[in-house]
């Protein structure tokens, strides 16, 4: 399924906000611009530009224009409102980062695997394990189990990369929606063997459903981080009444 023009364009602008083209306070180009630039309607770049609002990155000023109001915190990796990949998460960092794919495999969904993860008994299923490191310091183990008939084709070295990327721009799929959960869990045995834990004996875990635009759930990942190596951010806005 393509992806609607207006989510490509609010992607690209995004990207021009995370990546530094246009930084806080600044304006962005006006909405008759953006129509010649992308051979669209203005109601299109009116939806694009309501989606950045609506997560915190711009807000319209009456009479001047929308400004830039996102402002990346200093060694942060991670956000928490939007749904992000590690390499695109990676990709506004000035850390050098790594991926290592230590399981990559495909598996039938068992009782113990559908309580987890809220896939039906019986689902195919690619089971990924990853390492990331960040400066050379393991700080996240990632498990992420994909739904094989809303991913097929996947590989080990498409997971070494970015999933996601092969998602959207090679199966045009639609990445909606993600239902998440933090907890602070104590460390387990492959916490302790794979992440750079130091003297701390637990990590914070992110649980995470993502949805795609059929409604889906195609992905359940949980990414277990050590906690003073990694800050998520979120920009939250007030909904009127």
């Amino acid at each position: 399924m393509p992806r609607s023009k207006y989510e490509e364009i609010y992607k690209k602008i995004r990207d021009d906000i995370i990546l530094g083209k246009y930084t806080n306070g600044d304006y962005l180009p006006s909405e008759n611009e953006y129509v010649n630039h992308f051979g669209c309607t203005r109601n299109t770049i009116r939806r694009a530009l309501y989606m950045l609002e609506q997560e915190g990155f711009v807000l319209p000023q009456h009479g001047k224009g929308v400004q830039v109001i996102y402002k990346d915190e200093e060694g942060s990796i991670f956000t928490i409102g939007g749904i992000e990949s590690f390499a695109e998460a990676a990709a506004r960092s000035s850390q050098k980062v790594r991926t290592k794919v230590i399981t990559f495999r495909k598996i039938t969904a068992d009782k113990a695997v559908s309580l987890t993860t809220g896939f039906d008994i019986g689902t195919e299923l690619w089971f990924i394990e990853r390492i990331r490191t960040v400066d050379g310091r393991a700080l996240i183990f990632d498990t992420n189990y994909y739904l094989v008939n809303e991913v097929p084709g996947l590989t080990k070295e498409i997971a070494a990369k970015s999933v996601y990327n092969y998602i959207e721009n090679t199966l045009g799929m639609i990445i909606t929606t993600s239902r998440r959960r933090i907890t602070a869990e104590k460390a387990d045995i492959k916490d302790k063997e794979y992440l750079d834990l130091g003297t701390k004996d637990f990590i914070l875990c992110v649980t995470g459903q993502v949805f795609n635009s059929k409604g889906v759930m195609f992905e359940y990942t949980m990414s277990r981080h050590v906690p003073d190596g990694v800050c998520f951010v979120e920009t939250a806005v007030r909904q009127k009444k």
